[in-house]
């Protein structure tokens, strides 16, 4: 066995070894933050959520109904919530589940699943067949990736190290909600979470409706 089969395989052990233990918090502190509004954020860190990657929460107490506590699921996207991009409404959905948790509580879960799960580089590149005319979904699978990349059963540990089995969901994605619940998480409400279109990013959000059916009013289950 080469030296190159040897790391696969080591590597191969240790995330088999991550995958089997259970979530756990590892860092819970208080967050202040610009004016989103009274309450105050924590933010959680976690091991053992099955990959290597940083996931975390903001968790803004005290998260209402107690039972079924409203979550937001967000994915990383550095050129909309750090930057502003006007590409994509991922900013936009971010600041606006934010104000509205620090207003009546909630949970937010950042997932560093950069690019629907492809990585920044791959988001970039992607971003140049979309101004050749592709939608984001065809450019991800031009670029040999499938159309959404990510995997929301981290969320569902997440949750789980949180103590949490049934929520309400922020979201328009149906995708989010089938994953947790395929990761034990109760998904007992589905609340639209909806930001205007604009000029740069009506082909973008026109091709998440079509190809994933995000919905435009709540669902109750």
């Amino acid at each position: 066995m080469n030296i190159d089969s040897i790391v696969e395989l080591q590597v191969a052990e240790d995330l088999a070894e991550e995958q089997a233990a259970s979530p756990a918090i590892r860092g819970n502190i208080p967050l202040p933050t610009r004016d989103y509004g009274p309450l105050q954020g924590r933010m959680v860190t976690f091991d053992h959520l099955g990959d290597d990657r940083d996931h975390v929460a903001m968790v803004f107490d005290p998260p209402t109904p107690a039972d079924a506590p409203l979550v937001r699921i967000h994915s990383e996207c550095l050129t909309g919530d750090v930057f502003g991009s006007l590409r994509c409404d991922c900013g936009e959905q971010l600041h606006a589940a934010l104000h509205r948790f620090a207003a009546e509580g909630g949970v937010l879960l950042y997932l560093r699943q950069e690019g629907r799960g492809i990585g920044l580089k791959a988001k970039i590149d992607a971003y140049h067949l979309q101004d050749s005319g592709l939608d984001t979904f065809a450019a991800n699978e031009h670029l040999g990736f499938p159309a959404d990349a990510r995997d929301y059963r981290v969320a569902a540990r997440m949750l789980e190290a949180l103590g949490i089995k049934r929520i309400r969901l922020l979201s328009s994605n149906p995708e989010k909600c089938a994953g947790l619940e395929a990761g034990g998480i109760e998904v007992s409400e589905q609340v639209a979470h909806d930001q205007p279109a604009g000029q740069w990013n009506q082909r973008y959000l026109e091709a998440k409706a079509v190809r994933f059916g995000n919905i435009r009013k709540a669902r109750k289950g």
